[in-house]
């Protein structure tokens, strides 16, 4: 997107504030995340867990690769509540942040104008003022320059309001596009709170706790928190189903600062005395909106490109005082991403299409062509590496090992074209696919949202092809809906 940051400013104020930082930007991102207090909900249980192994499912998919809550025989029981008052919980530091100079001067006025310039949309109390430089948060030398040498040079519009909230101690609710830099909204302001923090001792959980719906968006959030933390010694541990109970168990044992995890596979740990969560005072939960429809339900800093109405009720009950920040609408097209939609009369026109346009779409980067159903995808798949192009499969049957390796060698290159079901429409995270074919539509617009938002991430422009049959004309309704909602020609 272009930086609002970079337009010319129609203010005295503006003149002094904008005019002095570029327009570059990098890693955006868009999905719930709950940083919660345990010790502010009586009755509510704090998660944990740990590991750092290979393998994780916190969903059960059906027979045509869909995400579905967990099968009967792979229940797990919520952990019992926790009444707080009679558990004695030392202090902790939450507020980091003092406004920079150049903020703290900024009048309610203006710092409103710089939010209708970033095009976010702010509730709350007291909710502090939008920064325009990462020097403005008041992060020390070290972290800037980890951030300086990850390739970030300017706020992107969710880190600019949501990174100040953080570092306040606010709770937060986050909504905002694929690809915008969430991840690292969060991250960055709890490297700090850990740093801030009494030492570990033996026997302590962790500090700082992010919660994910699935295996890969745990593991690119491990990678995210460790690269961070790394040159401040803060240990980070990756927790999932699938992956070896007992590294995980012994990785919690050994201790660690942060602990990213899947929700299943936490309770599992916890139950299993391998971790505890009494130190647990900063609180992620990514994807917040599939984990609470899941029934996990958290309590404080949530981020997400969607986001149902009845979901953040439910959240507010829980939260203190919560700021929301939205980056534009709710659940509206990224407008990184220009979408084209094809109609067709029978279903092998589609791949018709598919087959003359392919080669062209394959020389600008990688594809990623989503079925809504397992079986389809296979043939979809067959038939593409018959045609030429080098191709692999991905699906909720599949192993394990088998689909971790699929994506680690998508994210090498090593091959041109991917076909998935909908496991891999929230939490892949690949700059170089540079168009998303959506072969078969997705069941709602949500899941059409988090499907595009595969490509035009990072600041990089993206093509997404949504190609529907005749019949199809509820999809498509929403489809426009969606759509003219952020300008797109129709």
């Amino acid at each position: 997107y272009n930086n609002p940051l970079a337009e010319e400013p129609d203010t005295a104020y503006g003149e002094s504030y904008y005019s002095r930082y570029g327009n570059s930007s990098r890693n955006a991102t868009t999905a719930p995340v709950a940083v919660v207090d345990y010790r502010k909900t009586p009755g509510v249980a704090p998660p944990a867990a740990a590991s750092s192994g290979d393998d994780e499912e916190i969903y059960e998919y059906d027979n045509e690769g869909n995400i579905v809550e967990r099968a009967g025989h792979k229940e797990i029981d919520p952990l019992p509540p926790v009444d707080h008052s009679q558990v004695q919980y030392a202090p902790f530091e939450r507020n980091f942040y003092t406004p920079h100079p150049e903020v703290a001067a900024m009048k309610p006025e203006q710092a409103m104008e710089l939010r209708r310039k970033l095009g976010i949309r702010v509730q709350g109390v007291e909710a502090p003022y939008p920064i325009c430089s990462f020097a403005h948060l008041g992060l020390d030398d070290q972290l800037m320059d980890s951030i300086s040498r990850a390739g970030f040079t300017q706020p992107t519009p969710i880190q600019a309001q949501a990174c100040p909230a953080a570092l306040s101690g606010r709770d937060v609710i986050g909504i905002a596009k694929t690809g915008s830099g969430k991840t690292v909204t969060f991250v960055w302001p709890l490297v700090m709170h850990v740093l801030d923090q009494s030492p570990l001792a033996p026997g302590d959980g962790p500090i700082g706790l992010i919660c994910a719906p699935t295996r890969e968006l745990a593991l690119q959030i491990y990678a995210e928190a460790r690269k961070f933390g790394k040159p401040y010694g803060v240990t980070v541990v990756c927790a999932y189903g699938g992956g070896s109970m007992w590294e995980q168990q012994k990785a919690c044992e050994a201790g660690c600062e942060i602990l990213v995890c899947t929700p299943g596979r936490l309770i599992d740990l916890v139950k299993k005395k391998a971790t505890n969560l009494r130190r647990v005072t900063y609180l992620v939960f990514d994807e917040a909106d599939k984990m609470f429809q899941l029934g996990f339900e958290a309590q404080t800093l949530l981020f997400s490109a969607t986001f149902k109405r009845r979901v953040e009720r439910l959240v507010r009950d829980i939260l203190t005082d919560p700021i929301r920040i939205c980056q534009g609408e709710l659940g509206e097209a990224n407008q990184d991403v220009r979408q084209f939609v094809e109609i067709f009369r029978q279903p092998e026109d589609k791949w018709i299409w598919m087959q003359r346009h392919l080669a062209g779409f394959c020389s600008q980067g990688q594809t990623l062509v989503f079925v809504t159903r397992k079986a389809n995808s296979e043939d979809v798949a067959k038939r593409i590496s018959g045609a030429g192009f080098s191709c692999r499969l991905l699906h909720g049957d599949m192993h394990q090992s088998e689909r971790n390796d699929t994506i680690a060698a998508y994210k090498r290159g090593e091959f041109q074209v991917l076909v998935a079901t909908d496991v891999a429409s929230r939490g892949l995270d690949i700059p170089a696919i540079r168009t998303v074919i959506n072969y078969e539509s997705a069941r709602d617009i949500d899941t059409h949202t988090h499907r595009v938002g595969r490509t035009g991430r990072a600041g990089h422009k993206g093509m997404a092809y949504t190609l529907l049959l005749d019949k199809e004309k509820d999809f498509a309704g929403h489809l426009v809906r969606n759509l003219e909602g952020v300008g797109q020609e129709v």
